[in-house]
């Protein structure tokens, strides 16, 4: 059994940066792909990027793409989203998850991933 927990989130200017972590337990979470979602509050949660087990894949959603950057250090057990000229509309509480079905294929679908952390909560200020 894999469990998440996400760090990093806090209050940030606009244009400035943050790292989120995603730390796992279990010796299995390098067979998992692994996928950061958003959730602002009262609105849907969404796919922001995923990245493959072992960590040769990557996709992100249209609006971060060049400003975040997913990456894994599976010695760690960690996934890291890398959050760039941060922008006011990418507040929300920030989630990764696990998906151990498609290990290779990262998929923005997040009714394939089994396995959520309790999400950190990012700020950015105007």
């Amino acid at each position: 059994q894999v469990q998440l927990v996400e760090s990093g989130g806090e209050l940030v200017q606009a244009g400035g940066s943050l790292r989120l972590s995603c730390a796992a337990s279990g010796r299995t979470f390098m067979t998992y792909a692994i996928g950061w979602f958003r959730q602002a509050p009262g609105k849907e949660r969404l796919f922001i990027a995923a990245i493959s087990s072992s960590g040769a894949r990557t996709t992100y959603e249209d609006s971060v793409k060049g400003r975040f950057t997913i990456s894994r250090d599976n010695a760690k057990n960690t996934v890291y989203l890398q959050m760039n000229s941060l922008k006011p509309e990418d507040t929300a509480v920030y989630l990764c998850a696990g998906d151990p079905g498609r290990p290779d294929r990262p998929t923005t679908n997040p009714t394939y991933y089994t396995h959520w952390g309790q999400g950190t909560q990012v700020t950015v200020s105007s």
